[in-house]
């Protein structure tokens, strides 16, 4: 097509994927989609300054006859997908590939987004490790170690999740301008690879992060009624995932399936993400939409509570399936006692996720896909999903979504460091290319620093008191960094890049103590990536 460029360097095999045909493709989901995502940005601005004027969020007036009309359900899900009690999630890094592939997980969430870093490697690389992870043909050799896929039992169904709808590719131009990075990473993957996901049995499967709208969810499904029509695979052949990790699409799932629901597979119920999006749309409206450090906020507190159970209901009066929140926990030798503790908490709340009608629930380390297993086994018996659990006795309301105020727990001065040390961590791996990282026994993605230094603003704009009688201030904050930054320096001795954690903190204290609140850390933070 003519107007597609390509600005980035060369990655290895990128000859393959960036052919002229699927940049083509790219190009014209770009002419055709670009506008509207665009228009949908700018909605999303007017909607937080509605809910800054009215301090308040509800069920849509104009899309209630979408709500209480009972003779619409999503499509069937294909064999594929029809059991997913244990989904692990990571990068497409080339090793963790396989080892998610083997995992003995049903899918294998393939992260194109928040456990990914944007480097223009990265994005090229991701898409040369899905295309031999479809075709079977991945291995992997670090020093006297070799990678494969195994042959001795079923391989992970591959569920890819591209970038949210506000992050460009500045990579790949279109008529001069960045193409939207959703675009590129769902053009990509679709063109080289539906075709023979289907051959095989399976089909182009995507989970769609950040949603915020109905009208988002609109957009992705004109995106893949285009895709599968351009490209002869039959309409309704994408099935999608949609994280329900922002506070206002928690008020439209009803809608969002409903839009989808040609393409629909299931919602699923996010944490940290979720808990920033509440920091992000409600951070002028004081103490009532304060929250604990987070650590203390777990899938428990009454708004949480309000939320997951309402997306069971929701999912199972349609059809779809719903599924549980991240295990980030990573089991270590060093510390048996911790591990044990640490399973523990795993084991209950998956336990309480499959008591509460999920189909499913995700893990971040093998290790934890027997604990999962073992429990939706218990749950589910010999059936694949709970879809005939319809939950029709829970009633949510919109002050129970937005009761923030009755979380328990409390901000003390160790949570405050955890934030402020776990954000300096992750960010310097992400600008190093890492967006997948291991911090305090726990697999962090960038939804880990999102949470982490928007709770920081908030506290600092609020005047909130630690459990030592310390105000948060900026200046505590920056003390708190200066002392932090010593105990990573010590801990990581000659691995320690000065200049990288430099550049670190300029972006931590950016984003977590300026006035003006930055909406996506990742968007700044991606103008200092190659």
């Amino acid at each position: 097509m003519a107007g597609v460029e390509v600005t980035g360097g060369p990655v290895d095999r990128s000859e393959e994927i960036l052919t002229p045909e699927a940049l083509a493709f790219v190009g014209e989901l770009q002419s055709r989609f670009g506008a509207r995502r665009d228009e949908l940005l700018e909605r999303r601005r007017a909607r937080r300054e509605e809910i800054a004027r009215t301090g308040r969020l509800d069920f849509l007036p104009e899309t209630a006859s979408v709500r209480s009309d009972p003779s619409w359900r999503v499509a069937e899900a294909p064999p594929a997908l029809t059991d997913r009690r244990v989904e692990i999630t990571g990068p497409t890094e080339r090793k963790m590939t396989i080892n998610a592939l083997n995992s003995g997980a049903n899918v294998w969430l393939a992260d194109l987004e928040d456990a990914n870093t944007p480097h223009w490697a990265n994005v090229v690389s991701g898409q040369v490790n899905l295309y031999d992870a479809v075709r079977r043909t991945i291995s992997f050799s670090q020093g006297d170690k070799s990678y494969a896929l195994r042959s001795d039992g079923p391989l992970a169904t591959i569920v890819v999740r591209p970038r949210g709808w506000h992050l460009d590719e500045r990579h790949v131009l279109v008529d001069g301008r960045p193409v939207v990075g959703a675009l590129v990473d769902f053009g990509l993957h679709f063109f080289h690879n539906a075709a023979e996901l289907l051959s095989r049995g399976s089909g182009p499967y995507f989970y769609l992060p950040k949603m915020e709208s109905h009208l988002e969810a609109r957009l992705w499904n004109d995106v893949f009624s285009f895709a599968e029509s351009t490209l002869g695979i039959a309409d309704g052949t994408v099935r999608a995932t949609v994280l329900i990790e922002t506070i206002p699409a928690a008020f439209e799932m009803e809608e969002i399936l409903y839009e989808l629901r040609t393409h629909m597979s299931g919602l699923n119920a996010g944490r940290w993400d979720y808990l920033f999006s509440i920091i992000k749309n409600f951070r002028d409206a004081g103490a009532d939409f304060i929250l604990p450090e987070r650590n203390a906020v777990t899938m428990t507190a009454p708004c949480m509570r309000a939320y997951t159970e309402l997306l069971v209901r929701t999912c199972h009066k349609r059809g779809a399936f719903a599924m549980g929140g991240m295990a980030a926990f990573i089991p270590t030798r060093k510390d048996p006692e911790v591990t044990e503790q640490a399973l523990a908490k795993v084991r209950a709340d998956k336990e309480r996720e499959a008591g509460d009608g999920f189909d499913g629930s995700w893990v971040a380390h093998p290790d934890l896909v027997p604990i999962c297993k073992e429990v939706f086994d218990a749950a589910l018996g010999s059936s694949p999903n709970q879809l005939a659990r319809l939950r029709s006795e829970v009633s949510v309301t919109a002050d129970q979504l937005l009761d923030i105020k009755a979380t328990p727990g409390d901000v003390t001065e160790a949570g405050l460091r955890n934030n402020v040390s776990v954000a300096l961590q992750y960010l310097a791996a992400w600008l190093g290319g890492n967006g997948a990282v291991a911090i305090f026994n726990l697999m962090e993605d960038a939804a880990t620093a999102e949470i982490s230094r928007s709770q920081i603003w908030q506290w600092i704009r609020n005047d909130v008191k630690l459990d030592t009688g310390a105000v948060v201030t900026a200046d505590l904050v920056r003390q708190i960094g200066d002392e932090e930054l010593a105990k990573i320096r010590a801990s990581y001795g000659d691995a320690f890049d000065e200049q990288r954690f430099a550049q670190a903190r300029q972006l931590f204290e950016q984003v977590a103590l300026a006035d003006d609140y930055e909406d996506f850390l990742t968007i700044p933070a991606y103008a200092l990536i190659d």
